[in-house]
């Protein structure tokens, strides 16, 4: 402790450029604070400050160790933070995005339920589907699907994000069941454009994917609205099961080709990289992650028809 108040001691006198000043911070009488220095000099066997009676400054020695305390004692009140806010309560406000589809179909339900566990947190949610800076525009975490961009955020697996190719009863009567990737080329198939391979359906063939140049008479930007007109036999689609999946569970569509697997990836919860996570962030990643998990419910249906890996 005698060496942390020296650090202490030292570290004021050169903020503020005064022994008087760090005296008064430090609620110490000036005589003490000089005695903390020369003791720590004496015990470095260096000089750390010139003095004079106009002014103080470092030596090149004082420096070096300036630096190296500042470290440490941020090091140590970062350590007792980290500490407290494991054992605080969770509160503050909470500022996330996601994918509106996402959002309004999962999220709605997930947030009422987080607030009613957790009523000293309050969220403010923005749905929107465009790339978000989480740092330059002050959200705490993010929802993201799919392959993540490399960056220096942290990220959190919540769910798998499995794709499935799928078409109404109505449709599927009228103009048969294509029983191999290959046959898609003679169905009406909807294309989802917020992709750079929009008509290009991957599909996994052993150990290899293999693209199949699809077409159809509607393209369009929002996942709900392919459901939707496939619901109403339009054509085929290839969407996540987080959006079709309630529409299998009632019968209103049905899955196609499952020998074949679609190309899979992730729904995320990431956040900026800090040294100890915030309790309010900390608990709300947790609560997503238990909600959804490796066999979300948006899941059933598929998982009923054909045993997937539990990762993706």
């Amino acid at each position: 402790m005698d060496r942390l108040d020296d650090m202490m001691a030292f570290i004021k006198v050169v903020d503020t450029k005064s022994f008087t000043t760090a005296a008064e911070r430090l609620n110490l009488s000036k005589s003490v604070v000089s005695r903390r220095i020369a003791e720590l000099e004496n015990r470095l066997g260096a000089r750390l400050l010139n003095r004079t009676t106009r002014k103080l400054s470092l030596t090149e020695v004082g420096q070096a160790y300036y630096e190296r305390c500042t470290r440490i004692i941020a090091d140590l009140e970062e350590a007792e933070q980290a500490v407290a806010d494991l054992h605080a309560a969770p509160r503050g406000r909470l500022k996330v995005n996601a994918p509106v589809s996402f959002g309004l179909l999962h999220l709605a339900k997930a947030v009422a339920e987080f607030l009613e566990r957790y009523p000293s947190i309050e969220i403010e949610m923005d749905l929107n589907d465009r790339y978000v800076d989480l740092i330059d525009e002050g959200y705490d975490l993010a929802v993201r699907i799919g392959r993540l961009r490399d960056s220096s955020l942290i990220a959190k697996r919540l769910a798998p994000n499995r794709q499935v190719v799928c078409a109404s009863p109505a449709y599927l009567e009228k103009h048969g069941v294509p029983q191999t990737p290959d046959e898609l080329s003679n169905h009406n198939c909807l294309i989802y454009t917020n992709i750079p391979t929009a008509e290009q359906w991957q599909f996994r063939v052993g150990d290899a994917m293999r693209s199949v140049r699809v077409s159809g008479s509607l393209r369009t930007n929002n996942g709900d609205l392919l459901r939707e007109s496939a619901i109403a036999g339009v054509g085929i689609i290839v969407l996540p099961t987080f959006l079709c999946g309630e529409a299998l569970s009632k019968g209103q569509l049905q899955c196609l080709l499952l020998d074949y697997y679609m190309a899979e990836s992730n729904v995320f919860a990431v956040y900026p990289q800090n040294r100890h996570l915030s309790p309010k962030v900390r608990v709300f990643v947790d609560f997503l992650a238990e909600r959804f998990g490796p066999r979300p419910y948006w899941d059933c249906a598929l998982l009923s028809l054909q045993p997937f890996r539990a990762e993706a």
